[in-house]
């Protein structure tokens, strides 16, 4: 499920790249909310996986994360890439909070 931007970029062992989200655009009592006071939504799309963490031993533990799911991260969480004008962000898998069902 990669996009034409993500086939630049592959991530390295248990990194994950991540599209966030759009945020809300009004509250719920209808206001809209302008874009300078919007904040960054913690809610993404996994596009790309690395192979998985690799243990002292020299084995690989793949991640349970896969591409197309929809997960939940911290407020800090990642860094922020920015290839053909989209910004994504890379993480590891631990910066995931939980998977969106």
């Amino acid at each position: 499920m990669a996009t034409k931007n993500t086939n630049k970029i592959r991530p390295l062992q248990d990194r994950l790249i991540v599209e966030r989200l759009e945020g809300e655009e009004k509250t719920a009592s209808g206001l809209y909310i302008p874009d300078s006071a919007k904040e960054k939504p913690q809610q993404g799309r996994v596009i790309a996986t690395g192979k998985g963490r690799v243990l002292e031993d020299g084995s690989v533990r793949p991640l349970d994360l896969r591409a197309g799911d929809r997960i939940l991260f911290g407020k800090y969480s990642g860094t922020e890439i920015k290839l053909d004008g989209t910004e994504y962000l890379i993480m590891r898998e631990d910066d995931v909070l939980g998977v969106l069902e």
